[in-house]
């Protein structure tokens, strides 16, 4: 069966929130978003990049990243991202939207999140599919069990205040199978549960 693969960007205290713009996301008064911006560097994107194309299969969004990232990445022409973003099958778990969808490449997956995926997991045992942020359906997904690797970009600061990616999970141990520290000291750590042989 396909893995899943995390791929998140956190700070020190675990906050994900709107890490790439202010307006990124604030709900609930968030006023700190960007805040992964400053720590940017080749390093990071080579490691995240060489991650992702090692899955080669789709991504997998929830509602609100979705439309964040159609929002902004086709719109782009000057960078190599919009076309590999465009080309790539890309599947949203929602409660809300309804077929079409508006990027390329889209299918809904309609319904409880858990099962919704399962089920696609089932129908495509092939793929493999990386999940871009999308906290609220990564805590879906976790407690079920359903994340084979979690590729965590920790960045040097705190902000006391935000959506955090483990809030109300219990995942128990988890063992580090990689890290490399960014020229800005950004730890880019490679999680996968504890007892799953790797595959």
């Amino acid at each position: 069966m396909g893995r899943i693969i995390a791929v998140v960007s956190l700070t020190l205290d675990g906050v994900m929130q709107a890490p790439g713009r202010a307006d990124e996301d604030t709900r609930g008064g968030f006023t700190r978003g960007g805040w992964a911006q400053p720590y940017a560097d080749p390093e990071q994107g080579r490691v995240v990049g060489a991650h992702m194309a090692a899955f080669g299969g789709g991504l997998l969004f929830g509602r609100r990243t979705y439309e964040d990232f159609y929002g902004v990445w086709p719109q782009r022409t000057d960078n190599p991202f919009t076309e590999v973003l465009d080309r790539t099958e890309k599947f949203v778990a929602s409660h809300t939207l309804a077929e079409p969808l508006p990027w390329q490449h889209s299918t809904l997956l309609s319904g409880d999140a858990v099962s919704a995926v399962g089920k696609l997991q089932l129908e495509r045992p092939e793929l493999d599919l990386v999940v871009l942020g999308s906290g609220d359906l990564l805590r879906s997904l976790m407690p079920a069990g359903m994340i084979d690797e979690y590729l965590l970009q920790i960045h040097p600061l705190t902000l006391g205040t935000g959506q955090r990616l483990f809030d109300g999970v219990d995942l128990g141990a988890l063992r580090l199978t990689e890290s490399v520290t960014t020229t800005t000291g950004v730890v880019i750590a490679t999680y996968r549960p504890m007892g799953e042989e790797s595959r």
